[in-house]
């Protein structure tokens, strides 16, 4: 066996430490930069999230129900002349309020007051002719008791009497009919409203119209107190809608589209049948306006609340997450940690939610859910240094804006 050369050893161990040297500095290196990045993730790493937390209510809720309305008038007509004259005078103003049976237009109405003078006339004669015949009558009474005249003689008297009594009745009907014909010059408000726009003027020519030109108008009163609201409802509203009636009235609320003030009136008409074409059902509500607040054609918001969930699972709207696939709502649990709970939406209202999936009184995240993800170790947000951030209680809003059931 031949001995390695001592001078060959000597050579390879410059290389052999080298090597050494290397992996171990690498080694270090290495150790030192993994232990950079775990400090650096544990100290930017929490221990928990800050969050805003409540508790899970029971309680009744009203459902508010929001539509659009339109103002509509109770009553209003158009006035047309029903006899060919011409105006006399006029008694009012464009946009006048009016109360019921004031005068509103008056016509050449001459030849009208000469007929009734005329007729009046006539039922004085007949009345007179009459009181003879009476009298007449009474005389041939007593002379056929004493049987100076027949009994012909006194059935012609009689008859006199008769003939004169229906021709009082006559003409009597005929001084009605003269004095209604009278009425027609004067037109007055069949109710209290307010006017429009007036048509004629004094001594413009009237003329009732005919078939299916039914005259000029003279001017249309529209009735403005009280007033009503009209709106559709969806026919699902229809059962809870019928139960409330059934109970007593339904108070309605309605304001004016950029309005913040509103009028409560109740609800007076419901449709016969539900719109299958859009499936909706017309609904009326009438309201004391005194003051013109309403005013017909305009559009208005309407809020009313038919039924009330009874015993409902209430919790702040914000607090109910959307998931890829239902929703949800983060519970904490007494180790602080959360989890999810699928709820199912009943109904929602600006402020307030109301579920079915949890328990009353159970402590939801209310703020600060975006940044959780189940088996999350929370914390209460606090406010200051010494006291808590208060919860937010359930069902607490700006105000109670319906916005239906989703």
């Amino acid at each position: 066996m031949n001995a390695v050369p001592a001078s060959g050893n000597r050579r390879r161990w410059p290389w052999v430490a080298g090597i050494l040297v290397i992996g171990a500095a690498l080694a270090a290196w290495w150790w030192f930069v993994s232990s950079r990045n775990q400090e650096a993730k544990g100290a930017t790493r929490p221990a928990s999230t800050l969050v805003v937390t409540t508790r899970v209510e029971s309680r009744d809720v009203p459902v508010r129900l929001k539509a659009n309305g339109t103002v509509t008038a109770l009553q209003t007509v158009d006035l047309r002349a029903q006899v060919t004259s011409t105006i006399r005078e006029v008694h009012i103003r464009e946009g006048q309020n009016v109360a019921r049976g004031d005068l509103l237009f008056s016509f050449d109405s001459r030849a009208d007051d000469a007929n009734i003078r005329k007729a009046e006339a006539q039922v004085e004669k007949d009345k007179a002719d009459l009181a003879t015949a009476r009298r007449n009558l009474e005389r041939n009474l007593d002379l056929f008791k004493q049987k100076f005249i027949s009994q012909a003689a006194l059935d012609t008297v009689q008859n006199s009497v008769d003939t004169l009594s229906a021709q009082l009745r006559v003409d009597t009907a005929a001084l009605e009919s003269v004095r209604v014909s009278r009425a027609y010059n004067e037109i007055r408000a069949p109710f209290a409203g307010r006017t429009g726009t007036i048509g004629v003027r004094e001594g413009s020519l009237v003329q009732p119209g005919s078939g299916a030109s039914p005259g000029a108008v003279l001017v249309t009163v529209t009735q403005i107190d009280p007033i009503a609201v009209a709106f559709t409802l969806p026919e699902k509203e229809l059962p809870g809608l019928q139960a409330a009636l059934r109970a007593g009235p339904v108070p309605v609320a309605v304001a004016a589209q950029g309005g913040a003030d509103k009028l409560t009136g109740k609800v007076t008409f419901v449709d016969n049948a539900v719109d299958s074409t859009t499936g909706t059902i017309k609904v009326k509500a009438e309201f004391a306006n005194p003051a013109a607040r309403l005013w017909p054609g305009q559009y208005v918001n309407v809020e009313l609340a038919p039924r009330t969930l009874a015993n409902a699972t209430v919790v702040p709207a914000q607090a109910v997450q959307t998931g890829p696939d239902n929703r949800f709502i983060y519970v904490v649990g007494e180790d602080n940690k959360v989890a999810s709970k699928p709820v199912t939406l009943a109904y929602l209202d600006e402020g307030i939610a109301v579920v079915d999936g949890v328990a009353p009184g159970a402590r939801i995240v209310v703020e600060g859910a975006q940044n959780l993800r189940p088996g999350s170790t929370v914390t209460e947000a606090r406010t200051d240094r010494s006291s808590p951030r208060a919860p937010a209680p359930a069902g607490e809003g700006p105000g109670p804006k319906a916005k239906g059931k989703a």
